[in-house]
């Protein structure tokens, strides 16, 4: 039995995506993806599926997503499951099609949240200084 695994990041979230041969199913956290809320999100991640075609059709995707937003987590789980569909087909064509709609496909976001400093509440926050 042939089985892709592939990550993707964006934000804080991290998914894991698992694709195997099968009847066409795409759960997100165990939920099938049809009722996974809100619509937006959904929608983002039909994107790379979509792309792929009929390949789908023959393929169970399991992805499983934890930290970030909801829309850090949609973002995670369109990469992670571009990633291991390309993986899996070994298909150049799906790789150039998917590249050609959106890079952010195939390449996680490497952008991350600034480290707090000192002397202030945040990353670039500072206390106001008051000379009266």
């Amino acid at each position: 039995m042939k089985i892709a695994v592939a990550s993707g990041k964006r934000k804080e979230a991290i998914a894991r995506a698992t694709v195997r041969d099968g009847k066409g199913r795409v759960r997100i956290n165990y939920k099938p993806l049809e009722f996974h809320e809100p619509q937006l999100a959904q929608v983002k991640i039909w994107e790379p599926i979509q792309i792929a075609g009929d390949v789908v059709q023959k393929l169970d995707i399991d992805v499983k997503v934890k930290g970030g937003g909801v829309m850090g987590q949609a973002d995670a789980s369109r990469t992670a499951i571009a990633k291991a569909l390309i993986e899996f087909t070994k298909d150049n064509e799906l790789k150039r099609k998917l590249l050609l709609y959106d890079r952010s496909l195939l390449v996680s976001d490497p952008r991350r949240k600034l480290p707090k400093t000192p002397m202030g509440r945040g990353a670039r926050k500072k206390r106001q200084k008051s000379y009266r």
